[in-house]
This record gives C-alpha cells, structure tokens and sequence, in this order.
C-alpha cells in the first residue's frame, strides 16, 4: 500500500508552473495535494487546505503539537533518464521517478508512520500535523503562508536531510552579477542557461562577437582549445558556443558540471591578448569556492559554496549565483565583500542581493537533537554525528524544527538525472520516522 500510494503520488508532474484559481504553484501541485488531504480525510484526520499554497492533516489531542514538514513539488528534469521521470518505474530493488528521494519517498513514508502511531497509539496526549508543502523548491511561499495563520509546532522535523540529522544549515542567498563588457576584441554578446539558482547548469549557450584585428589571433587559438563537452560555429563574425554539462543540487556543486562555467573557460582560453585579462576575471566569478567574487571563506562549522544558477541576457548580462553561506555569517558580509572585490577586478559591473534565508543552528545537547540522534542509532546499529548542510530545507522557515534523514547509500542524489530510492529503504524510513515521533511525543513539555 505504502509504495503503491507513492507511486501515484510520483506519477504527478509536480513542477511549480503557471498560478490559477487556488493553485498558487500550477494545476499539477494542486493535483498532489488534494490527494494527499483526500488521503488524510480517508485515513480519518482532520485537514486543512490553505489557498493551494500548502495543506495539512493532523489527529491527536493536547496542547502541544509536533509537526512533520513534507513537500510535494519538485524540481524540473533534463535528459538522459533511463526511465521517464514520473512514471515511478520499479526496477530491481529501486524505485525510478523524479521526487523518489526528494521529497516524495521520505513525505509519504512519515505519512505512513504518523498513520501507524494514529492507529497503535492513539492517546499519546499530543497532536502529530503532517504539513503538505507545494513550493519547497521555488522559494517557501508555501511554508511562509503556512507561518502567516497556522499554529507553530512545539517539535517537528522536515524529512528531507541526511541521518540522523542536521543540527545546522547554512545561509543561502542570490547574487546577480550584473556584467558590463570591457573588452575591445572579443565582445561577449550573451550567455543563456540554467534552469533555477538551486541547480547547477547542465546546458548553456554563449555568444561572442570578435573583431576582425583579432580574428586570426582567436582561430588560431580555437585549433589548439578542445572540449568534448562542447562545440562551436561562426555566424558571420559572431562564434556560437553550445556546452553540456552535469545537473546537481545547488548546495553541492562540486557534484555536477557547470556548462555555463565551461563556457566561460572557453572564452577565457580564445580571448586574444587584449581581452585576456578580463575574460580570466569572468571565468574566475564562477569559482565554486565564491574565491572569483571575492567572498570565499569558512567559520569553525561550515564552508561557503557558490553555484553559478542562472546566466541570462535580456538586454543585460547577468549571471546569478546560489550562495550557501557559513551558519555565523550575515548576508550584508557576502554582499559588502563582492562589491569591494568587484570594484577591483571589474570597476563597470554590480552585483545585489536578490534574496536571502538565514541560516540555522541547533547545539548538540538541544533535546529534540539527542533524541533524534539516539533512535537512529537504536533503530540501525549506526553511531552517527549531526552535521551541517548546505541545502535549504523547511525547518529553517519554522521555529523549533530539523531537517532529518531521508536515504541511504544506493538511493539516487536529489536533483540528478535518474532519482531513486530503494524500495525497503522506504519501510525503514517509515519506522524510524514512527519511532522518533513517538519518542518526542515523551519528551518534558519544558
């Protein structure tokens, strides 16, 4: 049942698309979540639809409440699966779909533990609310909606992490590079890729316009450049660059390959000796060390990674990039180090903050920590540490809440072609899942 219930879930395309009529994120969010509050209502919980924007069902009594973050929208998908993303094909021992791991699998197995403590346990004298987010993935409009009107959980965790847990997240903020050309022979035209900040670029296509003094100058040296990944033709006296590259999480871009940063290295291999220096500048901005922006760096916790998310040209060149910054650190830092290090290398360009989230921290001895930490080892044998992450997830939009484990090795990476979870690992999710819920249900009310 459990799986079967995942598998219809996973078969909806749930991409945030265009707003209608109580359907904030697109028709197919609203699919997904009248299925899981018509679920919940069917399972006898009681529910609560909030505008389309998120949902949730809840069963218990007492004053106090602990709260499961779930979400169902996902991230969009590019090529090469080996089966069709939603069509949540099983084979072998996995479970095939776009969400298997993020955050289908581990929503509908907390769905399935809150169930089983429902139905086993039902005067634990608290109230368990698993929440039903629908823009985890573009920006938490579900979750701040949720935050405007509903009740704050006393506890609560979002399966959507690494085991047993992360007691920290880091910072994560926009940048958008805004880049004014300083070259005389070589003119970058515009640099088109990426999807959405979080992700990292698996397809670009950049233009430059190279005069004729310089044009034998670059020929000579596109004989001597090669990229398998990359290919390139003339358009008169413009060069047209296409790159392939590897998808990712944004929090981890050392995962994938940036096309776009391809690109830029490209350019900064041909440029001709009067644009060399510049070209060398741009490519470096896309360092993922955040070295190229000037805003590299670590505290005792956490090391700041850049992802180069999106590069668009409308008008403007502009490059933005996914920030996820130290848990001590402040954006206005991030913002006030670029400029100063920008106005150095690149004196014509800008670079502003588009958004931010603060990040999040828990010592290790905070209750709902250790108890966490103590049933993943009782229930696997496993003696594992919290660590700190770079993604987002919704515990750092609701106070009192952490971000816990959804998968284990073999289970595919979140945002990667061919996502997939082991179908056992789903029923141990569920377990451990009812095992913690059940746990904090008995923790002191102080």
């Amino acid at each position: 049942m459990m799986v079967e219930d995942l598998q219809t879930l996973l078969r909806i395309p749930t991409i945030q698309s265009s707003p209608q009529p109580n359907a904030p994120f697109g028709p197919e969010n609203r699919v997904a979540l009248d299925w899981a509050l018509a679920k919940s209502a069917e399972w006898g919980m009681k529910t609560r639809d909030l505008e389309g924007y998120c949902g949730w069902a809840e069963f218990g009594s007492g004053d106090r409440m602990i709260a499961i973050m779930g979400h169902l929208d996902v991230v969009p998908v590019g090529p090469g699966w080996k089966y069709d993303p939603f069509s949540a094909t099983i084979d072998g021992d996995y479970l095939y779909s776009r969400g298997a791991i993020d955050d289908k699998g581990p929503t509908v197995a907390a769905f399935f533990a809150a169930k089983a403590l429902m139905e086993t346990l039902p005067d634990l004298g608290i109230r368990i609310r698993m929440i039903f987010g629908c823009n985890e993935e573009s920006g938490f409009k579900c979750i701040e909606r949720y935050m405007e009107t509903e009740e704050v959980p006393w506890l609560g965790f979002a399966p959507d992490a690494g085991w047993p847990l992360y007691h920290a997240e880091k910072g994560i903020a926009n940048l958008r590079l805004t880049v004014t050309p300083e070259t005389t022979g070589m003119t970058p035209v515009s640099l088109v890729g990426g999807q959405r900040t979080n992700i990292v670029i698996d397809h670009a296509v950049g233009v430059v316009k190279v005069a004729a003094t310089v044009r034998a100058e670059v020929e000579d040296k596109l004989a001597k450049t090669w990229d398998k990944n990359l290919s390139y033709s003339w358009n008169g006296d413009e060069l047209h660059v296409t790159a392939a590259g590897k998808a990712a999480h944004g929090s981890w871009p050392h995962g994938g390959d940036n096309a776009a940063t391809r690109i830029l290295r490209f350019w900064m291999e041909i440029a001709p000796t009067v644009d060399k220096l510049w070209y060398e500048v741009l490519f470096e901005t896309a360092h993922i060390s955040g070295d190229g922006l000037g805003i590299n760096g670590r505290d005792e916790y956490s090391e700041l990674t850049s992802n180069l998310g999106i590069c668009t040209t409308d008008g403007k060149f502009e490059m933005t990039f996914n920030i996820r910054y130290p848990v001590t650190w402040k954006a206005q830092q991030l913002i006030d180090r670029a400029t100063a290090a920008l106005d150095r290398s690149m004196p014509e360009s800008s670079i502003v903050l588009v958004d931010d989230s603060e990040p999040l921290f828990f010592p290790l001895d905070h209750p709902l920590v250790k108890t966490v930490v103590d049933v993943y080892t009782e229930e696997t044998g496993e003696a594992r540490q919290p660590g700190v992450m770079g993604g987002g997830t919704y515990a750092r939009a609701v106070p009192n809440c952490v971000a816990i484990g959804t998968g284990w090795a073999g289970d595919g990476e979140a945002h990667q072609t061919d996502e997939r979870v082991k179908v056992a690992h789903i029923a141990k999710m569920a377990r451990i899942y009812a095992h913690i819920l059940y746990r904090l249900s008995q923790l002191p009310a102080n």
